[in-house]
C-alpha cells in the first residue's frame, strides 16, 4: 500500500472497516505479547510454586523493558500518523529512522544497567530468599535479550502507525508459535528449568525482530528506513517524547506497582506472590486486547485530526467505545464465573488457587470501564495532547494505585493488596470522564471553526 492508498483508506473508507483492518492485527500482536508470558508461566508452573513466583517477580522487569520500546514506538507512531495525514512523507521517514536508532542505543544502555543490578532489582520487585535463585536464572536471560523486546515494541508501533499492521502481526505471530514450541523442549527435554523458558522467549523475540526489519529493508512498508534519513532535530525529539513519555510512565509505573504488590504480598508467603503473578498474566490477555484495539484506533484518530476531518474522528471514538465496552463486559463475566477453573490450570497448590481466585475477581471488577480509560488515553496521545495523556498514564498505575498499595494492606491485610487495583481503576475512570468532557467541547468548537 503506497501513501496515496493509505491516505484514502484512513480518510475515506468506512470507520468500522478501517478499525477492523488496523485493530485486528494490532490486537493479535498485543495478545501475542501476553501469550509469551502466559505460556512461560504455564510451563514453569510444572516446576513448583517457587518457580511460578520467580516468573511473577521477573514479569515487572519485562514490563520495564517493554516501556522503553513503547515509548519510542507510540511516540514516533503518533507523530508519523499525523505527518502522513498532512502528506509529509519525507519527514515521516526521518522520524522513523531517527527513532529506531535511538531506541537501539537506549536498549543497549538499559539492559547493561539491569544486568549489573539484577539481584537488587529483583529483591525490590518482591523476590523472597526462596524465589530469588529461580528469578535470577530466569531474569538474566530475559535481560540479555532485552534489546529484541525493545526493538520489537518500537517497530510494531511504527508499522501500525503507517497502516501496515499486518506486517507486525505476522512477525509477532511467528515468534509466539516458536516460543510455544521451544518452551517444553528447553524446559523439560533439555532439563533447563526456568532458564529454558526465558531462552525460548528470547530466541522467539530475536526471530520477530529479524522479520520486522526485513519488512523495512525489502521496501514493503510505507515508511523508508535509511541511515541517510537520520536527523537529530529538536522537533522530532520533542514530538516523540511528548507522546512517548506518558506511555513510558504508564508502563514504568505498571512495573513499579507490580513490584510493590509482590512486596506487599511477601508477608503472606510464596503462594501469595505466585497467585498475583498468575492473575496478572490472565488479566493481561483481556487487557492486551484493549491495548491492541487502541493501537488500531490511534492512527485513525491522529490522521483524521491532522486532516481536519473531525466528524470522522468522532465516529471513530463512538464506534471504538461501543466495541471495547462490549468486549470488556463479556470478559468480566467469564473471568468472574470461571476464576477458580482458570487458576487451577496454572497450579494445583490450593493456597495459590484460593488467593488467585479472589485476586482475579477483584482485578476485573471494574474491567467493563477499562476500554473507556485506555481509548481516551490513546486519543489524547493521537491528538498530540501530551499533558492530559501524561496525567492519565500516571493515574491508574501511579497517582491512585501506589498510595492504595501502601495504605490498604495496613488495614485490610492481604485483601487490601487485592483491592488496590480496582480502587485505582474507578478513580482513573472519574478523571478520564472529566478530561473527555472538556475534549469533546474543544472538538465541537474546532469543527465549527473548520466549517466556517
Amino acid at each position: 500500500m503506497n501513501r496515496e492508498q493509505r491516505a484514502k483508506m484512513m480518510g475515506e473508507e468506512k470507520i468500522p472497516k478501517v478499525l477492523l483492518k488496523l485493530a485486528i492485527p494490532a490486537i493479535v500482536g498485543m495478545v501475542i505479547t501476553a501469550i509469551y508470558n502466559v505460556v512461560d508461566t504455564l510451563f514453569v508452573s510444572k516446576l513448583g510454586t517457587e518457580a511460578i513466583g520467580a516468573v511473577s517477580v521477573v514479569y515487572p522487569l519485562f514490563m520495564l523493558l517493554s516501556a522503553i520500546g513503547l515509548m519510542y514506538g507510540i511516540g514516533s507512531g503518533s507523530f508519523i500518523s499525523r505527518l502522513l495525514g498532512e502528506n509529509n512523507g519525507k519527514k515521516a521517514d526521518q522520524v522513523a529512522s531517527t527513532t529506531l536508532l535511538i531506541s537501539f542505543l537506549s536498549a543497549l544502555g538499559v539492559t547493561t544497567i539491569l544486568l549489573l543490578t539484577l539481584s537488587t532489582v529483583l529483591k525490590l520487585y518482591g523476590a523472597t530468599e526462596t524465589i530469588l535463585p529461580f528469578a535470577k536464572d530466569y531474569g538474566k536471560v530475559l535481560v540479555i535479550g532485552g534489546t529484541f523486546t525493545i526493538l520489537n515494541m518500537t517497530m510494531n508501533n511504527m508499522l501500525r502507525a503507517e497502516g501496515s499492521a499486518k506486517f507486525s502481526m505476522m512477525a509477532l505471530l511467528t515468534g509466539a508459535v516458536l516460543n510455544i514450541i521451544l518452551d517444553p523442549i528447553f524446559i523439560f527435554t533439555f532439563d533447563m528449568g526456568v532458564v529454558g523458558a526465558s531462552l525460548a522467549t528470547i530466541i522467539a523475540q530475536a526471530i520477530s525482530t529479524g522479520l520486522l526489519l526485513s519488512f523495512y529493508f525489502r521496501k514493503m512498508s510505507v515508511i523508508h528506513l535509511s541511515i541517510h534519513h537520520i536527523k537529530h532535530d529538536k522537533k522530532t525529539y520533542s514530538e516523540v517524547y511528548k507522546i512517548g513519555l506518558p506511555t513510558f510512565l504508564r508502563q514504568f509505573l505498571m512495573s513499579v506497582s507490580m513490584g510493590m504488590l509482590n512486596t506487599a504480598a511477601m508477608p503472606y508467603g510464596d503462594a501469595a506472590i505466585a497467585s498475583l503473578g498468575v492473575t496478572a498474566r490472565v488479566f493481561s490477555l483481556g487487557a492486551m486486547v484493549i491495548f491492541g484495539f487502541s493501537q488500531g484506533f490511534q492512527p485513525i484518530a491522529g490522521f483524521n485530526y491532522g486532516a481536519r476531518k473531525i466528524n470522522r474522528l468522532k465516529e471513530a471514538i463512538r464506534t471504538s467505545l461501543r466495541w471495547a465496552t462490549i468486549f470488556t463486559t463479556i470478559t468480566t463475566v467469564l473471568f468472574m464465573v470461571f476464576a477458580k477453573n482458570i487458576l487451577m490450570v496454572f497450579s494445583l497448590d490450593q493456597e495459590v488457587v484460593e488467593i488467585g481466585t479472589k485476586a482475579l475477581r477483584a482485578m476485573v471488577f471494574f474491567f467493563p470501564l477499562f476500554g473507556f480509560q485506555v481509548l481516551y488515553g490513546t486519543l489524547f496521545q493521537a491528538l498530540g495532547k501530551g499533558k492530559q495523556a501524561a496525567l492519565l498514564s500516571l493515574s491508574r498505575q501511579g497517582i491512585f494505585l501506589i498510595p492504595a498499595i501502601l495504605i490498604m494492606p495496613q488495614f485490610l491485610g492481604l485483601d487490601g493488596v487485592l483491592i488496590a487495583q480496582p480502587f485505582a481503576d474507578i478513580c482513573t475512570v472519574l478523571l478520564t470522564a472529566t478530561f473527555a468532557f472538556y475534549l469533546h467541547r474543544e472538538l465541537n468548537t474546532y469543527e465549527k471553526e473548520i466549517a466556517a
